[in-house]
C-alpha cells in the first residue's frame, strides 16, 4: 500500500521524517564542511546560529602558509622530466625557445611559465609518393594523382617513390615549417616530377633509376636545407615505374624485343671476340713469315755475294787453277745426278764392272777421275752389262779422249 493511499503510513520516504536511516539533507552536508574548513583555518566553535565566537589569526595564517608551501613543492617537482636516449627536449618559456636538453633527467619551470617537448631525432620516418601501404609494409592501393607523371618524350609513367628521413635540429623541426611532413611530401613531388620530366621514358624505366634516386634525393635535401626544417634525408627508394595499366601489355612487348636486341648483339660481340683474334694471329704469322722468308732471301743473297767476291778475288789472283777448280766441282755436282759412270781406262781390253750391284749399293753417280790424260769411256748405267762392255770396245781410246778434253774445254770456256 503507497505512503499517500487512504489507511498508509503517512511516512515520505524522501523527507526522512520519522525514520533515521534516510539520506542525509543537504545543508546539513554543506554545514558541516564549513565547520571543518573553518577547524582548519583556526576558527573557533560558533553558536547554534553558526557565528564565530573565538579566532586565531595567527594560527590562521600558519595554516595557509603550510598549504602554499606544499602547493609550491609540488609545483616545482613537476618541472623535473626525463628525455630518454636518441630524443631531445625543447624548453619554450611562454612559447619563446630558450633552450635543448639531452638524454637524462632535467628541470625546467613548471607550466605554465615553461613548456617541454620531446622531439625524437632517432627515429627513421617516412612518406609514400604515389601508393599507400599497410602497417606490414605492403602496397594496398595506387595514387594516380601522385604516381602519374610525364617524361621527357611526353610518355606517362606511374612512379612510386618512398623517402626516408630523421629529424637532424629538433629546434627547426619544431618552430621553422608549421607541418614537415606535409611540406617533405610536396618538395618530393616537386623533385620527383621535375627530375621524370627532364629524362625519356627508356631512362626511367631501365637503367636511369640509380641516377634517378640520388638526383631527387640531392634535390628535396636541398630545398629542405633552404627551408631551415632541421631534417635530414636518409634513403630514397624507387619502389617502382612502369607504365600505365592501359598499355602494360605494348610495353612489355617492347622489352621482350630490346631484350631480344641486346641479346643479338651479345652473341654477335662473342663471335667477334672470338674470330677477330684469331684472324689477327694468323694474320700475324703470314707477316712473321713474310718477314722471315725475306729476311732469309736477303741473307742468301748476300751470302751468294759475298761468296762470288771472294771467288773473285781468288780467281783474279790465280785465274788457271780457280777455273780448273771450278770445273771440277760442277762436273761433281752435275754428275752426281746422273746415272752415268765414268771409267778411266788405260788399255782398249775388254773387262766387267758389277754396275748393278754398283748402283744399288750407292744410288748416286759413281765417278772414277781420269789421271795422266788417260783414255776414258762413258757407260750408261741403265744399260745390261753385256751393252756396257760392247760399247766400251767398240770405240776408240783416241775419240774418247777427244771427246772428253772438248767437253773440258767447254766447261772451262
Amino acid at each position: 500500500m503507497s505512503w499517500n493511499e487512504p489507511g498508509g503510513s503517512d511516512k515520505d520516504p524522501w523527507s526522512g521524517r520519522g525514520d533515521q536511516k534516510g539520506p542525509p539533507d543537504l545543508d546539513e552536508v554543506v554545514k558541516s564542511l564549513q565547520e571543518k574548513i573553518g577547524k582548519f583555518f583556526g576558527e573557533g566553535n560558533g553558536d547554534k546560529n553558526g557565528s564565530p565566537n573565538n579566532f586565531s589569526f595567527g594560527t590562521s595564517m600558519k595554516g595557509l602558509g603550510f598549504l602554499s608551501g606544499g602547493v609550491a613543492l609540488l609545483w616545482g617537482l613537476s618541472g623535473f622530466y626525463i628525455v630518454d636516449e636518441g630524443n631531445h627536449g625543447v624548453e619554450t618559456r611562454f612559447g619563446q625557445y630558450i633552450g635543448t636538453t639531452q638524454s637524462g633527467l632535467n628541470w625546467h619551470i613548471p607550466a605554465p611559465i615553461e613548456h617541454v617537448d620531446i622531439v625524437n631525432v632517432k627515429q627513421q620516418r617516412f612518406i609514400e609518393v604515389g601508393y599507400r601501404s599497410n602497417a606490414g609494409g605492403e602496397q594496398v592501393g595506387s595514387v594516380p594523382k601522385e604516381a602519374l607523371m610525364l617524361t621527357k618524350d611526353e610518355n606517362y609513367v606511374d612512379v612510386r617513390l618512398a623517402v626516408q628521413y630523421q629529424v637532424k635540429d629538433a629546434k627547426q623541426f619544431l618552430f621553422n615549417v608549421v607541418n614537415p611532413a606535409f611540406t617533405l611530401k610536396q618538395v618530393t613531388e616537386s623533385a620527383l616530377r621535375g627530375v621524370v620530366g627532364s629524362s625519356a621514358m627508356d631512362f626511367v624505366l631501365t637503367q636511369g633509376r640509380s641516377e634517378i634516386v640520388t638526383l631527387i634525393k640531392k634535390e628535396i635535401q636541398d630545398v629542405m636545407d633552404s627551408y631551415d626544417s632541421g631534417i635530414q634525408i636518409t634513403s630514397v627508394n624507387l619502389q617502382d615505374a612502369q607504365p600505365p595499366e592501359q598499355v602494360q601489355n605494348s610495353f612489355e612487348d617492347a622489352i621482350k624485343a630490346r631484350e631480344d636486341e641486346q641479346r643479338l648483339i651479345n652473341e654477335a660481340e662473342a663471335y667477334s671476340n672470338d674470330v677477330v683474334p684469331k684472324a689477327r694471329g694468323a694474320a700475324a704469322r703470314k707477316i712473321q713469315e713474310a718477314e722471315g722468308y725475306k729476311e732469309q732471301v736477303i741473307a742468301q743473297a748476300e751470302g751468294e755475294t759475298s761468296r762470288f767476291s771472294q771467288l773473285l778475288t781468288q780467281y783474279t789472283k790465280a785465274p788457271d787453277v780457280t777455273r780448273k777448280r771450278m770445273y771440277i766441282e760442277s762436273m761433281e755436282s752435275v754428275m752426281s745426278e746422273t746415272n752415268k759412270v765414268l771409267v778411266d781406262a788405260k788399255t782398249g781390253s775388254n773387262f766387267y764392272l758389277p754396275l748393278d750391284k754398283m748402283v744399288q749399293s750407292n744410288p748416286s753417280a759413281t765417278t772414277v777421275p781420269a789421271v795422266n790424260n788417260a783414255s776414258t769411256s762413258i757407260v750408261d748405267s741403265s744399260q745390261s752389262p753385256v751393252s756396257q762392255q760392247a760399247s766400251s770396245s767398240s770405240v776408240p781410246d783416241q775419240t774418247v779422249e777427244r771427246s772428253a778434253n772438248r767437253s773440258r774445254d767447254g766447261r772451262g770456256r
